[in-house]
């Protein structure tokens, strides 16, 4: 079979679900792995598909529509380096919030091991630190929103108004120079003013795929902002930018 034959049926696979595998892939088109890797970065290099982990996703289904388990994928090592290196800021007897942004939950694999306060919305970040010594948990409660597995709505924004934290770990859906830091969800980004008007240090996890992107409902202005750490493929000028209004920029 030819690749352009291949590419086809890869296609008319993913038009018909919300994401396909590699493996699976490689089964009904008799082919090894690697060459269905090939096939899915040539198809990605022309915009067809947004390849993850172990797979891809229709390059319509923004991050808008991923669920929370597709998320985690994308972008995978960039996200791990970004989380490793804003876990290096947090210091001893600190009170930290944690979004549920997938890149703010790969956080949690990487939090030094000293005494914490965690505030979080994230139903993951609960589940992955519920058994862990030397950390104070505290859920925000509120509305369950499934496809995030996040608490969003007023009485979490309430719980968050109790708090001072010191150091707010998010992400978003676009950060933009002029208009701002956005998110798809209208709740969530409500969710996240709030928290951000909680906070002394205002840290955003951002990879350079949301680097000068816009989306549907703005929460926050640069200006907000103490700190954004990205990956080392973040466009030089955006970060530039980012230094000159006095924002600390962090490449991991």
């Amino acid at each position: 079979m030819l690749p352009v034959e291949r590419q086809s049926l890869i296609l008319s696979h993913l038009a018909n679900s919300e994401s396909v595998r590699t493996i699976e892939l490689a089964t009904i088109l008799e082919v090894t792995d690697e060459t269905v890797r090939k096939d899915l970065e040539n198809l990605e290099q022309r915009g067809e598909l947004l390849r993850i982990h172990g797979g891809a996703v229709r390059p319509n289904q923004s991050r808008v529509e991923l669920a929370l388990t597709e998320r985690k994928q994308v972008n995978r090592e960039a996200k791990t380096a970004i989380a490793r290196l804003a876990a290096e800021r947090i210091e001893p007897n600190d009170t930290i919030f944690i979004d549920a942004s997938s890149t703010a939950l790969t956080l949690v694999e990487h939090l030094p091991n000293f005494h914490l306060t965690i505030l979080t919305n994230a139903h993951n970040v609960i589940s992955a630190l519920a058994d862990r010594e030397g950390i104070d948990l505290i859920c925000t409660g509120g509305i369950y929103e499934p496809r995030s597995r996040s608490y969003i709505g007023l009485p979490a924004e309430s719980t968050m108004r109790k708090h001072n934290i010191h150091r707010m770990f998010f992400s978003c859906n676009g950060i933009h120079l002029e208009r701002g830091i956005s998110e798809t969800n209208s709740r969530q980004a409500s969710f996240k003013e709030r928290v951000i008007e909680c906070s002394e240090e205002v840290c955003c996890l951002a990879d350079s795929t949301k680097i000068s992107l816009k989306s549907s409902f703005f929460f926050a202005q640069i200006s907000d902002l103490t700190t954004v750490v990205t990956n080392e493929d973040a466009d030089p000028g955006f970060t530039a930018a980012l230094a000159t209004q006095g924002i600390e920029v962090l490449r991991a």
